[in-house]
Parts: C-alpha cells; sequence; structure tokens
C-alpha cells in the first residue's frame, strides 16, 4: 500500500468514525416520545369539584440543595428548621434520578416524566431551543390553562424550557460559575414588589449561587455556610409576608433542590449526595394539619433525612394541592403523607385513584398486549409471570377494589393497599422502559466503526511489526483497554488502568536505558540527569503528578497532595505557581532574544508571562480567594488587579499570546525544513503551556511545571524509538487526563474557565473553552510528544506511525464503548457509567483525536521544504 492510499485511509477512518459517533447515538440517546396536549378532568371525576387547599404556589428551587444543608447539624437554615419544628414545614428527602443536572431535573420536577439523557448534552447548550416543554403538560401549562399567571426569576434554562410562558421574568445564565452573589442578587431583589403583587399563580425562583460555590469549593467550603443563611433569610421573608398578606393566605412555598452534589461540589452522576435534594412543602396552614418533626438531625446514612420521595412525585402532589389535573406524561405519585391535609379518606382515596387512571394511560400505551389480555382474563398472579404482566393484574385487582367501593353503601374506609401497589410498580416499570433503543441505528453506528477500525488496520499492523517487542506492548494495552469497557467498575475507575501502564512502561524504559551506554560530548562520564537516572526522575515526577488530586468513584474526596499538603500551605502553592511561570517566561525570552538579535528583545514574552499571572491571580481572587489568605505577598498585586474586569484581562492574555505565535512561526519558519521545526515545536510548548495554564485551575498550574520537567528529562535522555514514542504519547495523555481530577462522570466537567475572555454566552467559544480546560493535559502531551523526534524521523517520514497507532486505538477505544453500551444496555449503572463514558468517548474522539492530534501530524508535515 502506498503512502499516499494509507494517508488517504487514514483520513476517511476518521470521518467514518465521526459518522459511527453520530449514528450510535441516534439510536442510543433517543428523545422520548409523550402524549400531547393537556390533561383534564374526567367527567365522571369528583376531584375537579374537590376545594384544594392552595390557590397559587413559590416554586424556590436552590441549585444543588443536598438533603444535609437544609436538615443536618451544620446546615444554615436555622429558619426553615424551626418551621420544621413547628410543623409550618413537612421535609422529605427528594430522590434525583440521574443525570443529576439541571435541565433534565427540570423536566423531571415539571412533567413528572423521566427526561431523556440527551438532555445532558443540551443543558449544555445554553442557545438550544429544541428541548422545549412549550407542547407537554406540565403543573406550569396547567395553571395556564386555569387562568392563572407565571412569573419567573432565576436560571434561564426555566426561559428556554417555558418560552412565552412567564408574564414577566429575569433569567441569568448557569454557566458563570465564579458568580457567587450577583447571581442570586438578580432574583432577590424581584421578590418584595412580587409579593405585594396578586396578578401571578406561580412564582418560580431558581437561585444558583450555592450550586456555583460547591463547584469552586465543595460542600464544606468556607462561603457555604453564608449562602446557605442567605437562602434561608429569602425563605423567612416569604413565609412572613404569607402570614401577613390576606392574598397570599393560601399560597404554598416549595423549597427543593433540583440536585445535590458530591463532595468534590460537582454533580451529574448517582453517588448518594448528588441524588440527595432537600425538598420542603411550607405553608402556615400546615400548623393546624401536621405535628412537628426533630431539626436538625444527626447525619442520616447516604443524606437520606426523613420520607425520601422521587422528584416526579412533585407533580402530582402539586396539582392535588392547586386543584390541577396531573399531567399527562407524569410517573410520580402523590406523597402519602400531604394527603393528610384531606381529612376524609374517601377524599384521599379519589385522590390516588386519579392518580393510578392518569398512570394507566401511559402503562396501557407502552403495554398494550399485556393490558390487553388481563382485560378478558379472570385469573392473574402479582407474583408471578413478568413485570408487565404482574403490573396489568394490580389494574384488576383496583378495578375490582373500585367497583367494590362504589357500590359500598355504608360508606365504609376505603382501603388503599392496592391502589398504592399499582402507582409504585408503574412508577418502577416506566420509569425503567422509558428509553426506547433504536437498534438498528446502534448496529449502523457498530458497522461504522468495524469500517473504521478495518481502514486502519494494515498500516497499523505494519507499524508493530517494525516497532518490534514495542509494538507487541502497544498491542496489549489497547486489547486491555478494551476489554475494561465491559465492567463498571473499571469504567468508573478508569485512571487506574493508564496510572499502572503509564507507571509500568516508565519501568520498561528505565531498565532499557540501564543497558544503553551514553557518553556526554566529553567522550566519557555519564550525565546525572541522562540514562536510568532521567527516567527514574520522570517516573517520580510521575508519582507526584498521580497523587495531586484524588480521582475515580471509589475514593474520590480521599486525602491528595492537593488536600493535605499544597491548600493549607498555599504560600507553597504560590511558589510553585510562580516558578512555572518563571521558567515558560525563561524560556520563551531567551527565544525571543535569539529571533530579534537582542536580548533585550526577551522584554516581550516576559511581559506576556506577567500579564497571565497578573489574570491567574485576578481570577483566583474571584474564583477562591481562600488560596491567597495566607500569601500576604500577594496583596497588593490583588489590589491592582481588581480594578480591571476579568475579561478584560484575559484578552489581553490571549492577545499576547497569540502575538507571540505568530512571532514564532515567522522566525523559525517551520516549513522550511527538520530543524526549523524543531526549534518551533520547542517555542510553540512554551506559547501553549502559557494558554493552557489560563485554562485551569490555580491549583492544577504546578502540573504543568511536572510535565515540563518531565519532557526535559526525556530529551535529555537517550534517543527513543518511534515505537516507544507513540506508546508515551497514548499513555501520558490519557493518564494527564486523570491527574486534573477528571473522570468518566459528568460529574467533573470544569466550568470554571469556560467564559475566560468571553463577555456573553457564545455556544463555539464556550464550548471550545470548557474542552481545552477539560482536556488541558492530553493537549499538552499531545504537542510535547512530538519533540521527542529526531530530524531524522521527521525527514525519513516514520513518525507517521504515531498518527497511525494513535487513530486506531480512536477506533479500538469507540468500538469497544459501543459494544460494551449495546450488549449492557439494560446493565443497572447504563445511565450512570456508561452513557457518560460514551459521551467522554466522543470527546476524546472529535475533540482531542481528530483535531488536537491531527493539528500535530499537520505541524509534522513541515518537516521538509515543499
Amino acid at each position: 500500500m502506498s503512502i499516499t492510499l494509507r494517508n488517504a485511509a487514514l483520513v476517511f477512518s476518521n470521518i467514518v468514525l465521526i459518522a459511527a459517533l453520530l449514528i450510535f447515538a441516534k439510536g442510543f440517546f433517543p428523545h422520548k416520545a409523550f402524549l400531547p396536549g393537556l390533561a383534564t378532568w374526567p367527567t365522571t371525576s369528583e376531584a375537579g369539584a374537590r376545594p384544594s387547599p392552595f390557590d397559587r404556589v413559590i416554586f424556590m428551587v436552590v441549585d444543588a440543595l443536598r438533603s444535609d444543608f437544609v436538615y443536618g447539624n451544620a446546615s444554615g437554615f436555622a429558619f426553615t428548621q424551626s418551621l420544621i419544628r413547628s410543623g409550618a414545614a413537612v421535609p422529605f428527602t427528594g430522590h434525583a434520578s440521574p443525570p443529576t443536572i439541571t435541565m433534565p431535573r427540570v423536566k423531571a420536577i415539571t412533567t413528572g416524566s423521566v427526561p431523556s439523557f440527551v438532555d445532558l448534552i443540551l443543558n449544555f447548550a445554553e442557545s438550544d431551543t429544541t428541548s422545549t416543554l412549550k407542547d407537554q403538560d406540565t403543573w406550569l401549562a396547567q395553571l395556564r390553562a386555569k387562568g392563572g399567571r407565571l412569573v419567573m426569576y432565576g436560571d434561564d434554562t426555566w426561559l428556554r424550557l417555558f418560552p412565552d410562558f412567564f408574564t414577566r421574568a429575569d433569567g441569568t445564565t448557569s454557566f458563570f460559575v465564579s458568580d457567587f452573589t450577583e447571581v442570586d442578587n438578580n432574583v432577590t431583589r424581584h421578590i418584595p414588589s412580587e409579593l405585594t403583587n396578586q396578578d401571578w399563580s406561580g412564582m418560580t425562583l431558581h437561585f444558583l449561587g450555592l450550586d456555583h460555590i460547591g463547584h469552586k469549593t465543595g460542600p464544606k467550603g468556607p462561603r457555604m455556610p453564608a449562602k446557605q443563611a442567605e437562602m434561608d433569610a429569602i425563605v423567612r421573608d416569604i413565609y412572613s409576608k404569607m402570614e401577613s398578606n390576606g392574598h397570599l393566605k393560601s399560597c404554598l412555598l416549595v423549597l427543593l433542590g433540583d440536585h445535590g452534589m458530591n463532595e468534590g461540589g460537582n454533580h451529574g452522576a448517582s453517588s448518594p449526595g448528588e441524588v440527595s435534594t432537600a425538598l420542603t412543602f411550607i405553608s402556615p396552614k400546615f400548623r393546624s394539619a401536621f405535628e412537628g418533626q426533630p431539626c436538625p438531625v444527626n447525619d442520616a446514612v447516604d443524606y437520606q433525612y426523613y420520607d425520601t420521595v422521587e422528584q416526579s412525585d412533585i407533580v402530582p402532589t402539586l396539582a392535588a394541592l392547586l386543584g390541577l389535573p396531573i399531567p399527562l406524561n407524569n410517573l410520580g405519585v402523590l406523597i402519602p403523607r400531604l394527603l393528610e391535609l384531606w381529612t376524609h379518606p374517601q377524599d384521599q382515596y379519589a385522590l390516588l385513584y386519579g392518580n393510578a387512571e392518569q398512570v394507566l394511560r401511559i402503562a396501557e400505551a407502552t403495554f398494550p398486549r399485556e393490558f390487553g389480555k388481563m382485560s378478558t382474563s379472570a385469573k392473574c398472579s402479582i407474583t408471578d409471570g413478568e413485570d408487565a404482566e404482574i403490573l396489568a393484574c394490580l389494574w384488576q385487582r383496583v378495578g375490582e377494589e373500585h367497583r367494590a367501593i362504589a357500590a359500598d353503601e355504608s360508606h365504609s374506609i376505603p382501603s388503599t393497599t392496592c391502589l398504592k401497589a399499582f402507582l409504585y410498580k408503574a412508577q418502577n416499570l416506566l420509569s425503567g422502559t422509558a428509553s426506547n433503543y433504536d437498534l438498528t441505528s446502534m448496529q449502523a453506528g457498530i458497522g461504522l466503526s468495524v469500517l473504521a477500525l478495518a481502514l486502519c488496520v494494515p498500516s497499523f499492523i505494519q507499524g508493530i511489526l517494525l516497532a518490534g517487542v514495542d509494538g507487541v506492548i502497544l498491542l496489549v494495552i489497547m486489547i486491555a483497554y478494551a476489554v475494561t469497557m465491559f465492567a463498571s467498575s473499571y469504567v468508573e475507575e478508569e485512571h487506574q488502568f493508564w496510572y499502572w501502564s503509564l507507571a509500568g512502561y516508565m519501568v520498561i524504559l528505565h531498565c532499557k536505558d540501564s543497558r544503553f551506554k551514553m557518553i556526554n560530548a566529553n567522550g566519557g562520564t555519564r550525565a546525572i540527569l541522562q540514562g536510568p537516572t532521567g527516567t527514574a526522575l520522570a517516573y517520580f515526577l510521575f508519582g507526584v503528578a498521580r497523587r495531586w488530586r484524588q480521582t475515580g468513584q471509589k475514593y474520590a474526596g480521599e486525602p491528595d497532595l492537593l488536600a493535605e499538603v499544597i491548600e493549607p500551605n498555599s504560600w507553597f502553592l504560590w511558589m510553585l505557581v510562580m516558578l512555572a511561570y518563571a521558567a515558560l517566561s525563561r524560556n520563551l525570552s531567551h527565544r525571543a532574544g535569539i529571533w530579534m538579535g537582542s536580548p533585550q528583545m526577551g522584554i516581550l514574552p516576559a511581559l506576556v508571562s506577567i500579564s497571565a499571572f497578573l489574570f491567574k491571580i485576578a481570577f483566583t481572587a474571584a474564583d477562591a480567594p481562600e488560596l491567597l489568605t495566607s500569601f500576604a505577598i500577594l496583596n497588593p498585586l490583588v489590589g491592582f488587579v481588581s480594578a480591571y474586569p476579568l475579561v478584560s484581562l484575559a484578552r489581553v492574555v490571549f492577545l499576547g499570546l497569540t502575538h507571540l505565535l505568530a512571532c514564532a512561526m515567522y522566525y523559525e519558519a517551520p516549513w522550511k525544513g527538520a530543524d526549523h521545526l524543531r526549534r518551533f515545536l520547542t517555542a510553540f510548548q512554551d506559547v501553549l503551556s502559557l494558554f493552557l495554564i489560563t485554562q485551569s485551575r490555580t491549583v492544577y498550574v504546578p502540573l504543568f511545571l511536572f510535565f515540563n520537567l518531565q519532557l526535559y528529562l526525556l530529551r535529555r535522555g537517550r534517543q527513543h524509538s518511534v515505537g516507544e514514542i507513540t506508546i508515551l504519547a497514548l499513555l501520558f495523555q490519557y493518564a494527564s487526563f486523570f491527574t486534573f481530577g477528571s473522570t468518566n462522570s459528568i460529574a467533573t466537567i470544569d466550568l470554571s474557565n469556560a467564559y475566560n475572555g468571553i463577555s456573553g454566552y457564545n455556544v463555539a467559544a464556550v464550548g471550545m473553552l470548557t474542552f481545552i480546560s477539560n482536556w488541558a493535559g492530553p493537549i499538552w502531551w499531545s504537542f510535547a510528544i512530538c519533540q521527542l523526534f529526531s530530524s531524522l524521523h521527521l525527514k525519513s517520514g516514520t513518525y507517521s506511525f504515531l498518527f497511525t497507532a494513535l487513530a486506531t486505538f480512536a477506533c479500538i477505544h469507540t468500538l469497544s464503548v459501543m459494544v460494551a453500551c449495546m450488549v449492557l444496555r439494560e446493565h443497572l449503572f447504563i445511565w450512570t457509567v456508561f452513557s457518560p463514558k460514551y459521551l467522554y468517548t466522543a470527546a476524546w474522539v472529535v475533540g482531542q483525536h481528530c483535531v488536537v492530534n491531527a493539528s500535530c501530524v499537520g505541524c509534522l508535515l513541515w518537516r521538509t521544504p515543499r
């Protein structure tokens, strides 16, 4: 096969692989079907004529309000806890099904249904309008249909989901995660005036500051108690107005979190902290209906305080409390404790029966055969058979009981046992079958990924044969990785695979170096940092990097270097940060002096480095000020940079880095030959390092110092073969991803640097910066590893095996994850482990491989003059 044909096959393989990802996703993440229209009261129902306890609702969502934030001993919700003790507030733990991010959870608490996992992606597309609820039945739509008006203040997710629903609204973007104050003040300032208005039936308030604090400093961060107290004060103000204002006498306040957070302050997955939310119904009316409960309570197991209910249960409960028909697509069950507001058992039974009738329509549409068969069968079992058959049998029992109750002239207390059994069985079964896979699309995606792999195989086989033992090692790594994708625990702890693989291969390199006699320029003694000593030091630095931040699912939050050493001694962190900036500034200044023929011209890169450092100080002062409190020497700089907006400072840094990159291209002219290219790659790496540091949190800046030292040690050693360089490229890219605390969970996506230099939401710019900040390690090593190629490698073109191997691994990676998702689609963890892994795989393939790695190859194509 000619070189041109091999290159064409690789390019076509990448195109086919992207198509495979899209087609498989179409079948794996389908939009769920829903029943159109609005529910109405059945003509035979008495519920519509039954007076409701409330005529308006204030729906107060505090983003990421974990259950212990309200009910625990360390809670700042002192007033809310007093309401619970008095009986004016009825507390629950709301269970938020994964994915635990805002858009899917808002859909669940307004429709009562189980959202599609594709909403996880749409949650990050702030300009998306394809996932609205304007045509779906919700309790907000029911309030409007009843003639009520709606107002909304807070997270603009509500405005995207409910376009043209609100009479008055003021939305706030949810992705400026460094904003702890204004994002909530923008909501609070509207509350006093709205509480005096009488023209609304539903007020939605969605506060974001607590979630932002969690992302930045975790659930135990220094700003968390004050934020909880601030939210509690809002509850106090609203409650006092409910007591004193006549038009609010029949107003219900619902305080809840859309999701929780884990010990790292993030969310998106299914850990106990992420799925356990506070849910409290508040009204002065409750004092006469409910007894108070102890609050605060001792720490509960897995954040389970009081009774646990599904978040979807909010929807039928609100419908009953406000006198509305239950939305058509609801899978929730009326919360039994709140049924006690109705003192007549017949009323309680009628409400539950109306709930069951509504759920029945969904069950019949989902399992028409089973329910059709049961309508003609007199005998059935509620213990044996398929789940759908058991559900149909339960409904048959409900029907028998209902007819008996209707014929009971003595009006004895009706039993709700069968009703509740049917409702909870239906909720569990229908929630689990809410995703209808398109197997044809999934199989087509797998077929295309096989084709993409087949296009890579001829070149890859040729390359591993030439690589010898290293080719065998590379093949073993790829196959072993593919096998691990079929076990949920290995997917959750993927970092261990890459950490152990890289550590093992560094040992192999150390053994090779020990056998290699390296002679220095004077021809005699062994240089201290060359040979096995350099490899051993590089191994040691990798050990430091891997222990910098504890990651994965099993040991997340466990002690690590950041928590135990660096953060308690922030002066040490800043010494490492300044050393990282100084090293890069020195390298670029030295290079600039050579370019321009005058050492004095090195001041330009120094100025860019200083501006980047000042931006990092300013960003840290806004993002994590606790890191600056014990390092007073930086206080003058903090005061200086605080006078300038972060957006402007970031733009100055980006402009300076662009200028340095242009100078490197102009003066080094990498297209003139291999030697020019190698010098350009060295300068480019320093510019890239400054950019990636700008896009990383302060606590991770020292990792780039370690990376540079590792690269320095690898370059000082013997000349590595193409096979060795290829293995190092693969291992360092994937291992470095996890050293920044990343995992295969959506919860660890870091949005803190997504708006650097951007004054408003732009889906392309924010998406690009989000990817760069989360893949900073792999991006750095993708370009860094190219510096290990010799001029001979570049001139001969043998470096091309690097991209061949990476393309082959991308195909194996994608194929193994696709097959795992296909085979394990009924697995318990399909939506919490394998589905997020598929999204990460798409990011690795499209972003890291097809863009970053392809860009590296594009640079290497400049190896010889054209």
